[in-house]
């Protein structure tokens, strides 16, 4: 199982990139494949009230691990 480490943003605050645990950069189509097939922990998928797919961490009430509290690189 890996973990994603850190993020990248784009200029609106966006995740457009996940960096792993095992030092893999993962563009957000391939990290929606990752999560969704169960590869990647503490994270999963969920449909907006738009109707599309996001990645998200899990809620566990703890924000420190939240993907937005990640640090960015």
């Amino acid at each position: 199982m890996d973990q994603f480490v850190a993020v990248r943003k784009d200029d609106k605050g966006n995740l457009t990139e996940f960096k792993t645990q095992s030092g893999q950069i993962l563009n957000y189509e391939e990290a929606m494949k990752r999560v969704a097939s169960g590869e990647i922990e503490h994270v999963t998928t969920f449909i907006g009230k738009d109707g599309d797919t996001y990645i998200r961490s899990v809620p566990d009430h703890d924000k420190t691990n939240n993907l937005d509290s990640l640090p960015t690189f």
